[in-house]
């Protein structure tokens, strides 16, 4: 990894805690730097390559959520954020902004670790394409004018490019590869996310960011169906 390349970038106004999370994360090789503000962070993203962003709510007279959403401007690495604030409302805005998770405060430094690792590995083989099925660069077919473009990782509607975050691609191509029947939410959540501690409201939410990207009617979904207390497919004959 180069001098400017960074796993992970811990944005947190408190700085003690700022500075034991990273260096808890250094200790077991996840290079790791930390800023605690809004600029410095803006100013570290624009000189350094970074994977993963751990992003507080609170940062000084500036938002976690305000960073966010000048995050997503230019970058799609995971965003999972970390707060005191415990509010359903909160948890909501920081999903629906683009964040991938949120972790509540007190948390505990080896379980946030493990998370961190188990992240960044799903991204990096999302990056490299997963599981290999699709024909590299071969757009992959969805439905009407819809295609899920396999080489750049991002949804054709109608000819125009629709970025996705690595999680939805990931997700939308696991559903492509099993078209025709359901895939539960526990396959998903297992075999996409892998991760014990993502629940189903996450699952969710990521599912009506892809429908809002894709589907005219996000509401009347045609071609991510829900199979009601059981999963989501996408039928054979929707491509």
């Amino acid at each position: 990894m180069g001098s400017n390349e960074y796993k992970v970038l811990m944005i947190d106004d408190d700085e003690v805690i700022a500075q034991a999370t990273a260096e808890y994360f250094n200790m077991f090789d996840v290079k790791t730097a930390y800023v605690t503000g809004y600029d410095e962070a803006v100013a570290f993203l624009d000189k350094n390559l970074v994977s993963l962003l751990l992003l507080d709510i609170n940062l000084g007279d500036r938002s976690g959520f305000d960073l966010c959403r000048k995050v997503r401007e230019n970058y799609d690495m995971p965003i999972l954020f970390i707060s005191a604030r415990t509010s359903d409302d909160d948890v909501l805005i920081a999903l629906n902004i683009g964040g991938d998770d949120y972790i509540k405060k007190p948390y505990t430094l080896n379980i946030l670790l493990a998370k961190v690792k188990a992240i960044l590995a799903r991204y990096e083989k999302a990056k490299e394409g997963v599981s290999g099925a699709s024909t590299a660069g071969d757009p992959t077919g969805i439905g009407g004018n819809i295609r899920l473009d396999t080489n750049t990782h991002k949804l054709v509607v109608d000819g125009e490019a629709v970025p996705l975050k690595a999680m939805e691609y990931k997700m939308l191509l696991y559903l492509l590869e099993n078209r025709g029947r359901v895939v539960t939410k526990d396959e998903l959540l297992s075999n996409v996310w892998g991760d014990e501690y993502i629940g189903e409201g996450t699952l969710a939410v990521h599912i009506r960011h892809l429908r809002e990207k894709m589907e005219k009617d996000p509401k009347n979904p045609e071609y991510i169906k829900t199979i009601w207390g059981v999963g989501y497919m996408i039928e054979e004959n929707a491509g």
